[in-house]
């Protein structure tokens, strides 16, 4: 009996666009897949096994082998900077990494900049030589520069909408967000075929994915 091949499926916004990404591939995702509440789901007729994380842990297990591949947005990426080979741009959870302030921010010197992605915030200000102070946050960014805590904020935006309900703007994008395969790099050496046939069945659909 064949392996099956270990996948972490981040839960959350890219769950349900991974899940119809891979049945347009072709693969027999069950359909009460999306309900599940189980953490580890085989689907032997795919030759997978999912393992359910939460997006920013995907590209751990993945680095770490418990998980052959997985499905992880760039910014997490770009943010854990994990020892993992980035396969294919899926083109799904479309979104981007900008600096976000109030409509009336005036530069100071050293501001404070509050943010989910510290490293990935240190890197942009530094690399266009301006000294922030980055303030890490959890949750709820959006509340930093309306209670004075910090002078601007990078995060992911979608819509827009949230911004605007609270009265902010972009200022800059930093990146395009969009969702990424990755492998472990000895899977995929010892699981080459498993792991090629998956990309091969995702390559053709991934350009139109894209432009939706």
């Amino acid at each position: 009996m064949q392996e099956l091949l270990k996948v972490a499926m981040p839960k959350g916004r890219i769950y349900k666009q991974a899940c119809n990404l891979l049945r347009e591939a072709g693969l027999p995702i069950p359909d009460d897949f999306d309900e599940s509440r189980k953490l580890i789901i085989p689907v032997p007729e795919a030759g997978m096994q999912f393992i359910m994380a939460k997006p920013v842990d995907v590209p751990t297990y993945v680095e770490y082998g418990v998980a052959d591949i997985g499905i992880v947005g760039k910014d997490v990426l770009m943010e854990e900077n994990k020892d993992v080979y980035e396969l294919l741009d899926l083109g799904i959870a479309r979104c981007r990494m900008s600096v976000i302030g109030l409509p009336d921010w005036k530069p100071v010197i050293h501001p404070r900049v509050a943010t989910k992605y510290p490293s990935v915030a240190s890197q942009y200000f530094r690399e266009r030589g301006q000294q922030v102070d980055v303030i890490k946050l959890n949750g709820s960014i959006e509340l930093a520069p309306l209670i004075g805590l910090a002078d601007r904020i990078v995060d992911m935006v979608e819509t827009g909408a949230t911004l605007r309900e609270n009265g902010l703007v972009e200022m800059e994008e930093i990146f395009t967000i969009t969702s990424r395969l990755i492998a472990n790099r000895v899977s995929y050496r010892m699981k080459n075929e498993a792991i090629q046939q998956l990309c091969d069945l995702l390559q053709p659909i991934i350009a139109p994915v894209g432009k939706r």
